[in-house]
């Protein structure tokens, strides 16, 4: 009997401490994926941003190549060719929209949450991609999702300060790794590891930027110690850091409950913004946040379960 009642009475902390890793878990995974905006904001005043762009895709993707080549299936040239289009498409395109916008002054909790749009955007890229129309859910997630980002940018459009067309940025951005995504889903070429397909990413994209960062000056990295911190930030914590959360949570939770975790990322990166910038935060904000939020939920939970656990680019 005693030996039920010291079994019974052990079950709850074992269920305690479970529960209390993975929301240590889930909260280093928010925190992570906003790194990548927060970490761009501080780099930019330190060196050009496709200098910046250029020297994360590249040092990230150093970093994976030994991994890539050594460990898992030999890469097949053909599979490595596609990577490197998507790599084009997905990386290059979202990291710009959203760094560019950043450097012209939008507001870097706003770019968080257009960022966030991706489930939304992928639903809209569904019926011309892959012939798949919304449904009545997807178009009211949509919606509302839309109208939150108009309400949290509204504040921000009379700051005066940033030209109009900033904005469109990160929706480019966003658009732009949705289209991959889909993409990637259509193509016929066999799967790859995650650090594999993400090594030949960054090098490819590293690639494109090194031509916009030639342009913008050159490609040699600026001697500072911002520009180094900040470059070392983004790689670390941005992404190794992020991506390694990500698939961890994965394995200790649901797709769903991940997905919908990250949705708290805008708000973190908001906070993070006003702390460590100065970026004010407002009412209209906090409601075009909410509202948006809601419309991603509703979108993405109409979704089939393969699109639940889009994996972004922070």
């Amino acid at each position: 009997m005693s030996e039920a009642v010291a079994a019974t009475s052990y079950r709850p902390k074992r269920g305690i401490s479970a529960v209390l890793v993975l929301v240590i878990l889930e909260a280093a995974l928010v925190i992570s994926w906003s790194a990548g905006f927060v970490g761009i904001r501080f780099a930019i005043d330190h060196a050009p941003i496709f200098l910046i762009l250029l020297w994360r895709s590249l040092v990230s993707g150093l970093l994976l190549l030994p991994f890539a080549l050594t460990m898992g299936p030999a890469i097949q040239w053909k599979d490595a060719f596609s990577q490197m289009l998507f790599g084009a498409l997905a990386m290059s395109g979202y990291l710009a929209g959203f760094a560019l916008a950043i450097s012209y002054g939008v507001p870097t909790g706003l770019v968080a949450l257009i960022a966030d749009m991706l489930p939304l955007a992928v639903a809209l890229l569904s019926w011309p991609v892959l012939g798949q129309a919304l449904t009545a859910r997807q178009w009211l997630g949509s919606v509302l999702g839309m109208a939150g980002v108009l309400i949290a940018s509204g504040w921000s459009l009379n700051m005066g300060d940033v030209p109009l067309w900033a904005y469109g940025l990160p929706v480019l951005g966003t658009l732009s790794l949705a289209m991959a995504t889909l993409l990637q889903k259509r193509s016929p070429t066999n799967a790859m590891p995650v650090y594999q397909s993400l090594c030949i990413q960054c090098l490819s994209a590293s690639a494109i930027f090194a031509v916009f960062a030639w342009h913008e000056g050159g490609v040699l990295p600026v001697l500072d110690k911002g520009f180094i911190g900040g470059i070392l930030w983004l790689v670390f914590v941005a992404t190794f850091g992020a991506w390694s959360l990500y698939y961890i949570a994965l394995r200790k939770s649901s797709p769903a409950r991940v997905t919908a975790i990250l949705y708290l990322s805008p708000p973190v990166t908001m906070i993070w913004a006003w702390v460590m910038f100065g970026e004010p935060l407002s009412f209209a904000m906090a409601g075009g946040l909410v509202v948006s939020l809601i419309g991603i939920i509703i979108a993405a939970r109409s979704q089939k379960p393969a699109h639940a656990a889009w994996a972004e680019y922070p």
